[in-house]
């Protein structure tokens, strides 16, 4: 943190050592992750996640601190930090639109080890009509209750802002509850041609993107029930809200194209 005073409006951050420390935790964690593949010991994978927890959160600790209590979090600065989150969510964008490609690549013109049929022969895909259709209706009014809490906020409601932001991590967790009861009873799996890849990979990491969104939204209402946001001064919630939409509408894509048009 800077504590003397510049004659520019913008922060130049000091050394941290949070990126070595967040670097190493991701290193441990796909090391177990590989390491639980092949050996079945889940304890190092579980030693890299908790590293980037309490990564997280000194991390977070630190960005709080600088934009609410010591003011470097100026109007150039927020600025950069808007234009950054776009940048990241259009990289994002890009991010699922690999899994799209792939998937339309091999449903638009299946091949004769599939049975030149789609979905393959002997895959069973899921009825799009139940738990599809229920997580979309979840995710659409998640989308309300992050609406509903933005405008809470710019209109001095703290305690509005603070019932829409837990109605919208309640059903983002209700989502991701759904979710895995689906792969629960999925027929198919992963290694079940390039339906299944396609499938998974693109369900999986939307979840996670979900995952993610929840844990953005809650550290939100944690800043939210300490009074850290006012109606001018809110980046941190408007980025959770841009980040929550951009996974709403991504489910959509997805819902239309792999479970209903892909069935």
């Amino acid at each position: 943190m800077m504590s003397n005073h510049s004659n520019h409006p913008y922060h130049l951050v000091e050394p941290s050592p949070w990126p070595l420390t967040g670097a190493i935790g991701a290193l441990i964690m796909v090391t177990g992750l590989v390491k639980w593949f092949h050996q079945f010991n889940i304890y190092l994978f579980f030693m890299g996640i908790i590293i980037i927890l309490l990564t997280m959160i000194q991390w977070w600790r630190d960005i709080t601190r600088e934009g609410t209590f010591q003011g470097l979090h100026t109007g150039p600065v927020t600025t950069g930090l808007r234009w950054g989150m776009v940048l990241f969510i259009v990289s994002e964008i890009l991010f699922f639109v690999s899994f799209f490609w792939a998937f339309f690549h091999s449903s638009l013109t299946p091949t004769t080890e599939m049975g030149s049929y789609w979905p393959p022969t002997g895959i069973m895909a899921f009825n799009p009509f139940q738990i599809p259709l229920l997580n979309t209706a979840i995710l659409l009014a998640s989308g309300v209750t992050v609406t509903w809490a933005h405008h809470s906020l710019m209109e001095k409601n703290h305690t509005q802002t603070i019932q829409a932001l837990i109605l919208t991590i309640t059903l983002g967790v209700y989502f991701t509850a759904l979710q895995a009861f689906e792969y629960l009873e999925a027929t198919f799996t992963i290694a079940d041609s390039v339906y299944g890849s396609t499938f998974f990979v693109a369900t999986g990491f939307h979840g996670l993107h979900v995952l993610i969104g929840t844990t953005f939204l809650t550290v939100c209402l944690m800043r939210q029930i300490l009074c850290h946001f006012s109606p001018n001064h809110h980046f941190g919630f408007e980025a959770a809200a841009w980040y929550w939409h951009f996974v709403d509408v991504v489910w959509l894509f997805l819902y239309v194209s792999i479970y209903w048009w892909g069935s």
